[in-house]
């Protein structure tokens, strides 16, 4: 099981920027910061997560090449729409439009955004499309 993850940035404060409003759709929110005085590796970090658990990192520095992927499940389809919706509001570039992915899994619903770095962002849910009132199995 992961515990926590996260990217190497190149402009900190605006990674710090885009991962706090991209990310605030799916509950996550900025929850630590340290400096590199205190990180002793020389680099200033970030976490966010769900109140109390910061389980994404950032870290100032040279951005990690090749970019990453990191994927965040949510239980609600209207959540990836509008981590999408955000994301590019604060500046992520589109990768992948909200929609089903049956090719990976018949209810893969995901969206995925390059954030300043390029590193491939997705909001994912595996949850059937709720019913609507009226509708029928």
């Amino acid at each position: 099981m992961i515990d926590h993850t996260g990217v190497r940035v190149s402009d900190f404060a605006r990674a710090k920027a885009f991962y706090r409003a991209a990310l605030a759709p799916i509950g996550y929110q900025l929850l630590l910061e340290f400096p590199a005085t205190v990180t002793g590796s020389g680099d200033d970090v970030a976490g966010f997560g769900v109140p109390e658990e910061a389980d994404f990192w950032i870290a100032a520095g040279q951005a990690n090449e090749p970019p990453l992927h990191v994927a965040f499940r949510v239980g609600g389809r209207v959540l990836v729409d509008a981590f999408h919706r955000a994301a590019l509001a604060a500046g992520g570039r589109d990768n992948g439009a909200p929609g089903l992915r049956p090719q990976y899994h018949p209810d893969y619903y995901c969206a995925y955004v390059l954030d300043p770095d390029g590193h491939n962002i997705e909001v994912v849910c595996r949850a059937p499309e709720p019913l609507a009132p009226g509708d029928s199995l």
